[in-house]
Parts: C-alpha cells; structure tokens; sequence
C-alpha cells in the first residue's frame, strides 16, 4: 500500500492553499502538523477526493483517483473536521445507514456496526439519539463510520478538538488500534496528540511540507537551540520580550524560562532536549492564523 502526492497544488484566485506538496506514505500514522490556516484541510480533502487539485497528482498504488474512480473510496474512511449527524438517529441507525452508503451487505453491515461500537465503547448507548451524545461520544461515532469499511487509507481532520484529556487519551489510543497494516493521516494543531502515536511528522506551513521525518529523529532540527535558565522577574520579562520565551514557571523567587533561539540567551543558559512541541513553536510560535 503506497499514497503518492506529486506536486499536488490547490489555488483559490490569487492565493494558494496548497503548493507544490510532494510525498510518499506508506503503513503507519502520520501526524500532519500545522497552525490553523497551514493548508492542512484542503490537503486532506483533495486526498479525499472532496477537492479537485489545481495541478498536481494523487496515486494510490501506482494509480491516479481519476483511473481508479469509485474503486479508489473503497480504500478510503474519513473523518471530516466537523462530522455531521442526524440527531434522531441511534448510533446503531446511523451505522447501518453509513453501511449502507458504502455498499456493504446487510449481514456484514449488522457485524461491522456491532464490532466498531464495541470497539469506540458506544455499545451501552448504541440505541440512544445522537442528540444526546457528548462531544466525546459524537467523536468516536464519527471516527467509527469512517473505519467501516475496514479502509487501508484513513483520514482524521482535527479528530481531538474540543475532547477533554481524558477523552483524548481515549481517542489516541482507539487511532493506534486502528492504524495496523494502514495508513493513518491524523492532522491536528494540538501536538500531544501526534507525539504519542505518530511515526512520522508532516509539518505543514503555509501550504507547503517544511518537514517529513520520522517522530523518533524530527526534532533534530533544533538540537542545540532550545535553551533553560533561571532569572528573576525583572529580568524574566526582558526575556520575555526580547526571545521566544514556549515556557515559563515560577519557582520560589526565580523564573524557569526555556526559550528556543539560535544562541545561548545567556551566559547562564544550558541547552536541553527538545520536544515536538518546542519544534512547532520554533516554526509557527510568530505565526498570525489565517483560515484556509
């Protein structure tokens, strides 16, 4: 199983969402990084045939969406951002009825709907209305119907938003149950999420991929530049103004700071390991959003 993007681009009059993306996945997940407006849900919306590129190809296996035609969503699930529901449906109801768009039987449709609300933990609520879920419980449905298929590409648009932590524990680890033997798009701005069960990082800036590496080596980038000292407060807010402060904490009559810069601070200064979230800040901490 192997998804192409070549030189995939998406333009809307004079801006462009998407540039010039290029890519090669295979098995595994893959956490697609950026700020809001990095171009993250158009990319995946093209993948997802919602969107027609501007230029550009998609190839799945070696074929393109165009040639593969209907066969090409067979191999699809998707999870939109905002999932949309019938509120007077049950959970089991809207299972059937998505069983139903995708074209499985009656039989395979009642196994599948059963085996995925046990999977996402509905099971005791299958046969309650929508409307009365929570967020959390509308999540996983959503993320139910779009593994119904047993798909080998998937797709999940911001999946976590909005879920409280444990919520989001919970979701992070139905998606690794899931991933086996497919590939797993997840894109997200919350960089915990993608920390604990992405193997490789897409990082996505203004349309374009500043960076695919895998999650074990993707901070070595900034390996030297993300730095910890203490001060006091005055000096702490001159920091504050004059660096990139990602964190701050008051300890006793000091200030911790870890500040990324390309040099030392200060003399004080000392260089520590870097996270992924000291990475995402490094590129997009300055960052104005900008909806695409």
């Amino acid at each position: 199983m192997e998804l192409q993007l070549q030189n995939l681009t998406k333009q809307y009059g004079a801006k462009c969402a998407v540039k010039d993306v290029t890519a090669s996945l295979k098995p595994g997940v893959y956490g697609l990084l950026g700020a809001n407006g990095a171009g993250k849900t158009t990319l995946m919306r093209m993948i997802c045939g919602v969107l027609k590129p501007t230029s550009g190809s998609i190839c799945l296996n070696g074929k393109t969406i165009n040639e593969l035609g209907e066969q090409y969503y067979t191999h699809l699930g998707y999870m939109p951002q905002y999932s949309g529901f019938y509120p007077d449906f049950t959970a089991r109801e809207f299972m059937l009825y998505m069983s139903a768009v995708k074209g499985l039987d009656k039989k395979r449709a009642k196994e599948r709907t059963q085996e995925l609300l046990q999977m996402v933990n509905l099971s005791d609520v299958a046969d309650k209305k929508i409307r009365s879920y929570s967020g959390g419980m509308k999540q996983r449905l959503g993320i139910a119907q779009a593994e119904l298929g047993s798909p080998s590409l998937l797709i999940l648009d911001e999946p976590t938003a909005g879920l409280d932590p444990k919520e989001r524990v919970r979701f992070r680890n139905i998606i690794s149950d899931f991933s086996k033997e497919k590939i797993v798009i997840l894109s997200t701005h919350i960089v915990s999420d993608v920390s604990y069960i992405a193997d490789t990082i897409l990082l996505m800036k203004q349309g374009q991929f500043l960076l695919q590496e895998p999650m074990s080596t993707v901070t070595e980038s900034i390996r030297g530049k993300v730095w910890e000292l203490f001060a006091d407060e005055g000096s702490a807010a001159e920091y504050c103004r004059d660096f990139s402060v990602v964190n701050l904490h008051h300890e006793g009559n000091q200030v911790r700071l870890r500040i990324i810069d390309e040099a030392a601070p200060s003399a004080e200064a000392q260089t520590v390991e870097p996270t992924l979230e000291d990475l995402f800040l490094y590129y997009f901490g300055n960052e104005k959003p900008e909806e695409l």
